[in-house]
This record gives C-alpha cells, structure tokens and sequence, in this order.
C-alpha cells in the first residue's frame, strides 16, 4: 500500500503538540526523529541499551513525520497544519522555523522499521520495558517486567519524559494505591504503576488511537482487571452528571501526567480535588521553559512540591496535598 508522507522539521518542544495536529487531521502514523549522539556518554547504570543510530538532527531539534492514506489532499492538510503550527508561538510554544515536505512512501517503509531500534530498557531498579517481539529473561525477582507494543500511540520509555514518571512512580507508589493516570498514551504508566503494587488505575486519554493501544497493553500484561482505560478529555469522566462508572474510588492517593505544561496547567485544580489529603500529584512532560509557571500553578492551588526530576531539557514534579 502507498502512503503520502508529511515531513515537518521543527523543535523538541513542540513535537507532541504537532504530532496531535496529524492525528487529529487524519494521520495513520506518526513517527518522531529526534536528536541522537552516540559519542556522548551516557548512563548505564541500569544497562540500558542505545541501538538507535546517530543522525544529522541537531540537538534541540526533531523531525515527524505523519502517514495519510492515498487519495487525501495533502496539499490542503499541510496549509491547515501550517497554520495551527505557527499558532503555537502565541501559547509560548516554539516551533522554531519549520521546514515542511512531502513524498509517497511505501508502506514497510515506516510501519515497521523503527522497530528495530525499540529494544529491552531498564529503566528503573525495578521496571524494566520489553517490546512484545523481543525476547528477554529479567535478571532477578524484584525485576517487573512492561510488555509493550506502542503502536501508534505515544509512549515507548525512551522519551525522557516517560522514562522520568516512572522512575518517580517506584519512589512514589505503594500496594493497593488507587491511581489516576491522564494522557496514558500507550499505557506505560499505568501498566508501571500496577507492576509496582497499584491496586486499581483509571487510565485517560482524549485521543481514541491510544485508548485503543492503551487497552491492547492492558491486556498483553493480563490486567484487565485492574487497569480500566477510558477516552476522557482530561479529568472530565469524574466530573458529576458523567454517565461513565469508574473503577478507583475517590479521593485517590496518586495521580499521574505525563502531557504537555500547557495541558497541565489546564487541570491542576481538577487534580486537586481527585487527590486525598496527603495525596501525590506527579507532573511531567514539562519542558524547561515552563517549569517556573507549572510550579507557581502548583503552589497556588494548594499542594507542596517535595520533589524536583530533571532528564535533559524535561522536568518532572512530585507534589503532595496539603
């Protein structure tokens, strides 16, 4: 099958937000190329493995890529996108000086190359990410194995962000807490918190292509009884007059996102009032340049923040209910 392939050249910033855009207009797949430099030490103190080729992407930078059916008027798609592209800059967000280009392509070309690259990664002492086509045996009994096929949705542990949360989970999460996780993507944190003792998780997400990979994950991992994942804009399932029962019980001790500042600034407050006193609020998917205004959103509605993560350009929050 032929696909007509949309290049966007941009920032590390602004990926998720473009990488919504082409979902939205109609995208069958999206795939993201960031910065990599293999000459820079890295970090194996938990083993990880680096297999993804060094490329020409300067630091800072990425490239995504989005797929469309045959027959679609890319052309149009483009200019729409284009335009929603450089609305970012009024939310503060920088798209850089996008370079936008477009071929067709075959389809083994994309849907299934980058697997090569997704292999086993420890990404924690106790949480250790295992692609569903890769063979791997843990190397002890405290070690909790994440099978997962991301597909399309967003969310491998490769991204800092991802790889923050859940190390900031195994820290934070203790058995039989009940969670909320917004924006699941894939399901990773959701499936992470279980593996670390959550009893129950409501898993979020507005966007129907990951609900849909977040629930093939819950069940590659055998917790559908367990995990219950739910297409909700943000927090709005819990509020009152929804008709859609939900697993946890409310107040719960733990919530989790992983989405852009923009969006969390949107439902600090929602998060709030979820959280039981004492609860724990983790906040990620945070670039550096909106780290102050997620703190003093956080600090205004109420909760302390104990914990300050970092990973390259991303920080991650833990914050407590007064």
């Amino acid at each position: 099958m032929k696909w007509n392939e949309l290049t966007i050249h941009t920032t590390e910033e602004a990926v998720e937000m473009i990488t919504n855009f082409l979902h939205e207009a109609g995208a069958g797949g999206v795939t993201i190329e960031e910065h990599v430099d293999n000459s820079k030490p890295r970090d194996t103190s938990l083993g990880q493995w680096f297999e993804i080729p060094p490329n020409d992407i300067p630091e800072g930078e990425a490239k995504i890529l989005g797929y469309f059916p045959e027959g679609i008027a890319l052309d149009e798609v483009a200019e729409q996108i284009k335009l929603r592209v450089e609305e970012l800059r009024e939310y503060d967000i920088d798209p850089g000086q996008p370079v936008y280009s477009i071929r067709e392509v075959d389809e083994d070309d994309w849907a299934n190359n980058w697997k090569q690259y997704f292999k086993p990664l420890k990404v924690s002492d106790r949480l250790t990410i295992k692609p569903t086509w890769e063979e791997y045996t843990p190397q002890s009994d405290q070690e909790q194995i994440i099978e997962l096929d991301p597909g399309m949705a967003f969310g491998t542990g490769t991204h800092p962000t991802t790889s923050l949360c859940l190390r900031t989970l195994e820290g934070v999460i203790q058995p039989g807490d009940e969670v909320i996780d917004v924006g699941t993507g894939s399901g990773i944190l959701a499936i992470g918190a279980c593996r670390l003792g959550a009893s129950r998780v409501l898993a979020l997400d507005l966007d129907p292509v990951a609900v849909s990979s977040a629930a093939e994950n819950t069940r590659l991992n055998g917790l559908e009884d367990r995990i219950q994942v739910v297409e909700s804009d943000l927090l709005s399932v819990l509020k009152q007059g929804v008709s859609t029962p939900i697993s946890v019980k409310l107040p719960v001790r733990v919530v989790v996102a992983n989405i852009l500042a923009e969006i969390i600034l949107l439902f600090i407050e929602d998060v709030y009032e979820a959280l039981e006193s004492g609860g724990i609020y983790i906040a990620s998917g945070i670039y550096k340049n909106k780290e102050q205004a997620v703190q003093d959103a956080l600090l205004a509605a109420g909760f302390e923040i104990t914990q300050t993560a970092r990973e390259e350009d991303w920080v991650a929050f833990v914050a407590r209910k007064r």
